[in-house]
């Protein structure tokens, strides 16, 4: 509580009152209310210098709104009972106007807002938060239902407002996390602090409206906002391909870390920013990137990026070329841009003029990469560009790596390199590249102390493993008394199934080959949110399926996914699915997404429908249902429709996926069905990335990848046609 005073006296140039809860309660200008109707009785009562207190417990539908007048050296404080230890749960919020405010020590979960924000700095367009700040509270796993449903967690409004030490976790549904509006004039140049928060994991979100900050929107980014972000740690957040969207101008990041977290800092719009001592450790992990670069007058400096694998819009380091006369929703030209004394360990990209076609055509002018350290142990030349770079002068470079492209800009000599104080790699002997005493902010210093940082991935086969005999609705019986991460072991025998296995957690379900399985409804297995479902050495027979048209092995549940689910398949048998047409394995839903689906190692044989159906986001919003699918060493036989149906349609160009990978399959009989209108054995449009090699095709449908938007990568290897029409790649 100590260091909570020293921060609030550090913001606000004053000596605060006591704020440790116990203290509070004896004071006589200190209030505790119990539950909503006491607080809306007694927030207007409120003065200069007064506290109030949220009695400890949960408060279930409560919007807060928290309005009030107080000074630079009488705050009003709204803060909870002990911190950590008010729960705002069900449909709950909180909005802020006045000067003066601070609110301390509130945890919002198990619910979601009724409005579009969970905490705003204004109670409405015209009443605005300034001088304020929140400090020390969590929104974890806060999320409409819907994943498609858009809100935001923090909204900033006014100005020389701070949000500092809070910690926001698991945002799943369509929205940026956090977001400073300059939307009037008194939320602009407003000099906000961002600062020591926690950012934990926010997973793929697998559309736009993924972002973890953003600072102004297009409309508003040729005004300045004079925002500072510092010392945040923004750990896996993963939403999309801006991690940072920078939409105005004057704003400094710095000392933030970026750990493992896919996309870039993206100075999107607006100039004049500055980007200072920031961290970026990726440790290899696919589309990590770095600082994005579009518009004019930034300053990148001094930051640290390692193990960094994203290219393009995720490399290192990626200058966008421009739109000659821009709209000011579209790309500005970048010029003027110094990139200096930052240094590169271990990335795998840093790339020049991306984006370049006939409408970004405009090239970068006036600037400068220089004084940069570029290491690389595999000692890769990682600069590429997409047109001319005349305009950046690249000087007094020091590297490992020669590069045709940059030339005498790098001067190329033999580096060893030294972890520091600091726990960074540094060359041994040579003062290059960022500062080698550069502060790296640990995670347990952003945030709060009172609340975990943990990983809340679905794990497989964490739990118990649960013996299973054969015989009616023996694996539902089973499945009734399971956990998440618990394992169903079938032993030999046949296994009837007249009850759907309905999966809400992760689940696998394994044997040695030797169970066979047979069901009588429309579907076998049926995928919830926070379900998560992986199949080893099992046998399924659809033969007494349901007489229906449209039948599937395993359905997603129609009111699509939140959570993000896995599917793993290996080592199964799949047959007679042929009870009535369109008979799929794997029926997607619109509204829901799986970070992974693989099959392995499986046979598939007579099937009316298709194998894997992610085809259902035809709204062409660069939406789609899986961001890794994977297809490897199987056997088709005699499947009516295709193997895959991968869709993304759309121009948007923020997302990852879908990635598809399909390795050393036998492919015999399929696509040939009249119903499978595109004709097609596998089926992959405005799919990122697509390695198709030592596959073989027999008397089937002919392959369709149809490459759209971004910079699509399509790796065709040592795939046998045989009775089969060549492969269709075609680029829209």
């Amino acid at each position: 509580m100590t260091k909570l005073v020293q921060t609030l006296k550090h913001f606000y140039g004053i000596a605060l009152v006591c704020l440790l809860p116990m203290a509070c309660q004896s004071q006589p200008n200190h209030k505790i209310v119990k539950n909503i109707d006491e607080y809306n009785s007694t927030i207007s009562t409120l003065k200069a210098g007064d506290t109030l207190l949220l009695a400890n417990g949960v408060w279930k539908d409560a919007e807060l709104i928290f309005e009030g007048k107080g000074t630079a050296d009488s705050l009003i404080v709204l803060m909870a009972e002990t911190p950590g230890e008010v729960f705002l749960e069900g449909k709950s919020n909180l909005s802020i106007a006045g000067e003066y405010l601070v609110v301390n020590g509130l945890v919002f979960r198990n619910g979601f807002t009724p409005s579009g924000e969970v905490i705003s700095f204004r109670t409405d367009s015209k009443n605005l938060a300034f001088h304020s700040r929140v400090t020390a509270c969590v929104i974890d796993n806060f999320n409409n239902p819907d994943r498609n449903a858009q809100d935001s967690w923090v909204m900033m409004y006014g100005q020389n407002n701070r949000f500092d030490h809070n910690h926001l976790e698991g945002k799943r549904n369509q929205g940026v996390t956090m977001a400073v509006r300059l939307n009037s004039e008194d939320s602009q140049t407003n000099h906000h602090s961002i600062d020591h928060n926690y950012f934990g994991p926010r997973p793929v979100l697998g559309s736009n409206g993924g972002e973890t900050l953003r600072v102004g929107t297009s409309q508003y980014s040729l005004t300045n906002s004079n925002t500072v972000i510092e010392n945040n740690y923004f750990d896996n957040c993963n939403g999309e391909t801006e991690i940072i969207s920078i939409k105005s101008g004057g704003n400094i990041i710095r000392g933030n870390v970026f750990f493992e977290s896919k996309g870039s800092l993206t100075l999107r719009h607006g100039n004049g920013n500055t980007v200072e001592e920031n961290i970026f450790l990726g440790n290899g992990k696919p589309e990590t990137g770095g600082i994005r670069v579009i518009n004019a007058d930034h300053k990148i400096i001094n930051n640290y990026l390692q193990g960094l694998d994203g290219d393009k819009f995720r490399a290192g380091i990626s200058i966008m070329n421009g739109v000659p006369n821009s709209s000011i929703n579209r790309y500005h030209q970048v010029k003027n841009i110094t990139i200096a004394n930052n240094t590169f360990v271990n990335v795998a990209h840093i790339e020049l003029a991306v984006g370049s076609d006939q409408e970004r055509s405009a090239i970068p002018e006036g600037s400068v990469f220089k004084d940069n350290l570029i290491y690389n142990e595999k000692q890769a030349d990682i600069f590429k560009a997409y047109d001319d770079i005349s305009g950046i002068a690249f000087s007094d470079n020091i590297s490992n790596i020669n590069s045709t492209l940059i030339g005498n800009g790098l001067n190329v000599q033999k580096l060893t390199l030294e972890k520091a104080a600091n726990g960074l790699q540094y060359p041994a002997g040579i003062n290059a590249g960022a500062p080698h005493d550069l502060k790296v902010i640990d995670k347990s210093d952003t945030g709060v102390t009172w609340y975990p940082k943990v990983s809340k991935e679905m794990v497989f086969s964490t739990g118990e493993q649960i013996p299973v005999s054969p015989g009616l609705n023996s694996i539902s019986d089973a499945l009734a008394n399971a956990k998440s991460g618990d394992v169903l072991l079938l032993q030999a025998g046949s296994y009837q199934q007249n009850k759907v296995l309905d999966v809400l957690f992760p689940l696998t379900v394994k044997s040695d080959g030797d169970a066979i399985i047979s069901f009588e409804g429309t579907h076998l297995f049926e995928i919830y949110d926070g379900g998560a479902l992986n199949l080893e050495g099992i046998n399924v027979s659809g033969a007494n399926a349901a007489d229906a048209a449209g039948n599937a092995v395993i359905r997603i549940n129609r009111s699509g996914t939140l959570k993000n689910y896995k599917l793993k398949v290996s080592n199964s048998q799949f047959s007679d699915m042929t009870v009535n047409h369109s008979f799929n394995f794997l029926e997607a839903s619109k509204g829901s997404f799986a970070d992974t689906v693989s099959i392995s190692n499986s046979s598939f044989e007579n099937f009316t429908g298709s194998i894997l159906t992610l085809d259902k986001e035809t709204d062409d919003l660069g939406k789609y249902n899986a961001e890794y699918v994977i297809v490897e060493g199987n056997q088709f036989s005699n499947i009516g429709g295709k193997v895959a149906d991968v869709y993304r349609g759309g121009t948007d160009e923020s997302t990852f996926g879908p990635y598809v990978l399909v390795h050393n399959n036998q492919v015999t009989e399929v696509g040939k069905n009249s119903r499978n209108l595109e004709k097609a054995s596998f089926n992959l449009l405005g799919a990122q990335w697509v390695d198709f090699s030592n596959n073989k095709f027999s008397s089937s449908a002919p392959i369709q990848i149809t490459e759209t938007v971004g910079t699509p990568v399509t790796i065709l290897s040592e795939n046998e046609l045989e009775k089969t029409a060549p492969i269709n790649h075609a680029k829209n």
